[in-house]
């Protein structure tokens, strides 16, 4: 034992005092409950918080520690899970006040496997309603604050499990990236995110009873957020693999380091349409870092991310516009979340016909044939998160045009989603004002070992940010 409180350590460190018996997975609940009374007022990341059953887990580990059992490989260690993926005692509200009271029959298989490793739900991390904005406020639970800066939006959709992280509330938080949802919000809040290759954790809800959209099935993907790469690989070595009941879920072994051709392609300003200075300050501390750690940088920009970042938006915009017709849904969502994406359809031109939607998934095929081929080259790309650091409070509601300027800022980052790739964001340090820095890195596709080696290696030359005193908004050494 340190002399540094439970609440602070990582996931593997935490897991290690337990098992050894330095410290009871009981003590480890506490202290994580103990500050997320503390602080979870202020950010307002968890919707709810469960103090008896994770006590009540908690003493089953000790308990089975104490005779001589193994309750697995994270005995004790809290975790949180956010609104839209599925634990059988808390409704999966998506942040929606029509579904307050949907609570589910199943765990979701990547919260079931923690389960078994021996992982404790200690709440649920807050999200906009049904993930429809690049921020975190619902009229369900509220907004999300940022601890950085609480003029500055936490990111989303998956915000509240990044900033509980952040913060010291849990050292694990479960989320899911359709278009930037875990590496923005990880961005904003000085922590790491692994969105994972298309296929290799299954889906949120155990059962898929209905029809649902494609780009939901190839864009989408659950993930770790953690505060050390290291962290995301312990959770993501557990969670990964088929389960005989997502039909898109993959089983593909995971390695556990990379000895592949180590080079990197530094995007510093994809498409050429600025960047600013502090994230192109980002890239550079993060290319030094390869460069240290002995891959070979060199400065290239991948093919067609202008198509790409086009179609997502016009593929995922077409598959949701019919929920804003009149009487589509039982319940609305919130003014934010609805005039979010009212004034993001006025800027692009949806495909109304079928042969336009087909052509569309047909062109994916060759955009991600040209990526194919540059990664074998390039296995690994180092790039923003957003071209922009992390915008004020109502930005996004501020007019059609900022839905456009969002939306290119993010032009990297949604292009791994229409790829299905897997990607790392990682912090990078602290720019002038005392925001966090970041980059992501991405690896070839099913290559999610590639993406973790690269960013660990930024990470051990760069260091960590968090925890972080959200009440101080500095990072506590």
């Amino acid at each position: 034992m340190t002399d540094r409180p439970l609440w602070h350590y990582g996931v593997r460190e935490l897991a290690h005092a337990i098992r050894s018996r330095a410290s009871t997975a009981r003590e480890a609940v506490d202290a994580h409950l103990a500050r997320i009374d503390e602080i979870n007022p202020v950010v307002n990341a968890l919707t709810v918080v469960f103090p008896d059953r994770a006590r009540a887990l908690a003493d089953r580990v000790d308990a089975a520690l104490e005779a001589g059992e193994d309750p697995g490989p994270l005995a004790g260690v809290p975790f949180t899970v956010k609104e839209n993926i599925d634990l059988t005692w808390s409704a999966t509200t998506s942040g929606w006040t029509f579904l307050a009271e949907a609570v589910p029959a199943h765990d979701a298989t990547m919260v079931r496997r923690l389960l078994e490793a021996g992982a404790v739900p200690i709440g649920r991390g807050n999200m906009p309603d049904w993930g429809l904005r690049w921020d975190t406020d619902n009229d369900l639970f509220g907004r999300t604050v940022n601890p950085w800066n609480p003029a500055r939006v936490p990111g989303g959709s998956s915000g509240g499990d990044a900033v509980a992280v952040a913060t010291g509330m849990t050292p694990l938080g479960l989320g899911n990236d359709y278009g930037g949802s875990l590496r923005l919000p990880a961005y904003a809040a000085g922590v790491c995110a692994l969105r994972p290759s298309a296929g290799r954790i299954p889906a949120p809800t155990l059962e898929v009873n209905e029809p649902v959209s494609l780009s939901l099935l190839l864009f989408a993907v659950n993930g770790p957020i953690a505060r050390s790469v290291d962290d995301l690989d312990v959770a993501f070595t557990l969670m990964h693999g088929a389960d005989g009941s997502d039909p898109t879920a993959l089983s593909i072994r995971h390695p556990a380091s990379y000895d592949g051709p180590r080079r990197v392609a530094v995007v510093r300003d994809p498409l050429g349409w600025g960047v600013d200075p502090q994230v192109a300050d980002a890239i550079d501390r993060a290319a030094g870092a390869l460069a240290a750690a002995g891959w070979e940088v060199v400065e290239v920009e991948p093919p067609m991310i202008e198509e790409a970042a086009t179609l997502w938006r016009r593929i995922s915009s077409t598959e949701m516009v019919g929920a804003f017709l009149p009487g589509a849904l039982p319940a609305p969502l919130s003014e934010g979340s609805t005039r979010y994406f009212l004034d993001n359809v006025k800027e692009i031109e949806v495909l109304e016909s079928g042969e336009a939607y087909g052509a569309a998934w047909a062109q994916r095929v060759v955009i991600a044939g040209a990526w194919e081929r540059f990664q074998a080259e390039h296995p690994v790309i180092l790039g923003p998160v957003s071209a922009r650091r992390m915008p004020e409070i109502g930005f996004d509601l501020s007019g059609p045009a900022a839905t456009t300027e969002l939306w290119r800022d993010h032009r990297l980052l949604v292009t791994v989603n229409f790829l299905g790739l897997p990607s790392v964001a990682v912090p990078t340090g602290l720019d002038e004002d005392g925001l966090p820095s970041g980059v992501q890195l991405i690896g070839p596709r099913n290559g999610d070992h590639v993406a973790l080696a690269a960013a660990r290696d930024v990470e051990a030359r760069l260091g960590t940010l968090t925890p972080v005193d959200a009440r101080a908004g500095a990072a506590i050494a």
